[in-house]
């Protein structure tokens, strides 16, 4: 497949598509919606240093203000709670990841074959999610909310699809949810803090995984070809 993936950047936050904040007015001029989002985009870098620095689990509304220059009713009026800060930091995140596998090189992005690009969205997303496994472990407070997410729905629209691509044999939904399972965010820290496992042997774990479960169907068998 060349250029971009027919699927759509989606944002974390609530199912219905909202990120459960303040809502922020629509009105105005083009040059005050402008400078409002450049005050948004200057709050989520300051809030990232601090969790770079500190750990999400030490974010602070008051924190953020500071380090920003700004009032704290400034970050109040533009997160809602500490919560919808970190949903919003999240998706600026998220977003990045998303252009990167939507639309960014191969074997990654387009362009490459669908196993190939399977192979490598595991890894990308392991070290993605791990590199912002603080933020992850905090936004995800109630058991399986992650699963109704816009982000995490496409993550798994993507790989059914490239497991269609690939020719995979079975249920694709549920072999796309088991690819998801295995990326888990709490599973994957459980593994390298508890269990002492390195990055590198999920990284290999996975492509082991595509490749049984991306395999097509034997001839002879319902999907494959005719011996």
């Amino acid at each position: 497949m060349t250029g971009s993936d027919p699927l759509l950047i989606a944002p974390y936050g609530a199912p219905d598509g909202t990120n459960d904040l303040t809502p922020t007015c629509d009105g105005g001029s083009p040059a005050l919606r402008a400078d409002a989002a450049r005050n948004r985009v200057r709050l989520l870098e300051a809030a990232s240093r601090l969790v770079a620095e500190s750990g999400a689990a030490n974010l602070t509304m008051e924190a953020v203000a500071t380090a920003a220059q700004v009032g704290k009713g400034t970050v109040f009026r533009r997160f809602g709670d500490r919560t919808g800060l970190i949903l919003a930091l999240l998706d600026h995140n998220e977003q990045r990841f998303q252009a990167a596998f939507l639309s960014g090189p191969a074997p990654v992005g387009p362009g490459a074959p669908a196993l190939d690009r399977l192979h490598a969205f595991g890894p990308a997303a392991l070290r993605h999610e791990w590199t912002h496994s603080d933020l992850y472990l905090a936004a995800w407070t109630e058991p399986g909310r992650n699963n109704a997410v816009p982000a995490t729905r496409l993550r798994l629209r993507h790989l059914a699809l490239l497991l269609r691509e690939a020719g995979a044999d079975g249920d694709i939904e549920l072999l796309a949810q088991t690819l998801m399972n295995y990326l888990d965010v709490a599973l994957v820290h459980h593994l390298v803090t508890v269990r002492g496992m390195t990055l590198e042997r999920l990284e290999s774990g996975w492509r082991d995984l595509v490749d049984r479960l991306a395999a097509p169907a034997p001839a002879g068998r319902p999907g494959g070809e005719a011996a």
